[in-house]
């Protein structure tokens, strides 16, 4: 994957070229996105944000063709607005103009939610060690993805920061390294914590969820981004102001309940989500976290990687 042509190959001329012609093909874990707009805020911000993604040349199949582009008409001047586009049609309503990074990592997600249903799909934070997965799942606002920024920053591999996808053939879990994505206060809170080696490529203000920041994936995590995990750890974290981190067990029933109110695909899949579901449960160490420090938070987590596979 190393040696592929790689976004931040591009010049400035030859990546707004793609971005207006045939789409920038841009491949990520097991996807290809054929990505198209005029927008000029993409064209500084893509090569921040994926500049060591490989790319695929033009007569690849795009699992996605997707655009982000100008509302027409009065919205041109009044207002103006963009929309995520897919095959010609827009999937939900449209964004202040500004919002281009925002809108494309939503629709994104959106394509792999609404359509990858031969993978098992959670909301949930995954990141790797020792080959095994740590499985992040929660709503909004419970704290997960600081979580797991903090984690990548100090050494997890980062599969994904939003989706944890399964494969029932295999049990196994699935890279998607992708833009980190963080909201209001939390990215403050992980550029302090990251310090220089953290740079926000991206952040809007007044979305539909307030202050929205991007960063860049790791480099492991985009140069490993074919290799797969296996189960190891389902943790359900809140963040709780001024709270000491702390582990708590939960059992393998409340672990798949749990995971069942975090995912997206779930009755679709019917027997085959059910059985997938019940594997990964029975792989992993379930636990539920608390915790307000990330400094805590990591150690704990170090502890938790020690435990051996599946321990109750």
């Amino acid at each position: 994957m190393s040696a592929a042509l790689t976004l931040g190959d591009l010049s400035p001329q030859a990546l707004d070229a793609a971005l207006r012609g045939p789409g920038l093909r841009l491949r990520t874990g097991p996807w290809v996105f054929a990505i198209r707009s005029r927008l000029p805020q993409l064209l500084t911000a893509l090569p921040a944000l994926y500049g060591r993604h490989p790319l695929a040349d033009d007569n690849t199949f795009a699992d996605f063709h997707v655009e982000v582009i100008r509302a027409t008409g009065l919205r041109r001047y009044i207002r103006p607005q963009i929309y995520f586009g897919i095959g010609g049609e827009s999937p939900f309503s449209p964004l202040p103009a500004d919002q281009g990074v925002p809108i494309l990592e939503w629709g994104m997600n959106w394509c792999i939610t609404g359509h990858a249903h031969h993978l098992l799909v959670l909301h949930a934070a995954v990141l790797e060690r020792n080959g095994r997965a740590l499985i992040l799942p929660a709503p909004s606002g419970s704290g997960k993805s600081t979580l797991c920024a903090a984690l990548l920053l100090r050494g997890w591999r980062l599969l994904s920061d939003e989706l944890a996808l399964i494969d029932p053939a295999t049990g196994q879990l699935l890279p998607f390294p992708r833009a980190v994505s963080l909201k209001n206060a939390s990215i403050e809170v992980i550029q302090a914590f990251g310090g220089d080696q953290l740079q926000f490529a991206s952040v809007v203000r007044d979305t539909v969820k307030g202050t929205v920041g991007h960063f860049a994936p790791p480099p492991d995590a985009v140069e490993r981004g074919d290799e797969r995990a296996g189960p190891g750890w389902i943790v359900f974290p809140k963040y709780v102001a001024g709270s000491a981190a702390s582990l708590s067990p939960m059992t393998r029933g409340q672990a798949m309940i749990g995971l069942i109110e975090n995912a997206f695909n779930y009755n679709l899949l019917h027997r085959t989500g059910f059985q997938t579901m019940a594997n990964l449960v029975q792989a992993s160490t379930c636990r539920r976290f608390q915790y307000s420090r990330l400094d805590e938070a990591v150690q704990l987590f170090d502890e938790l990687s020690c435990l051996p596979p599946g321990a109750a």
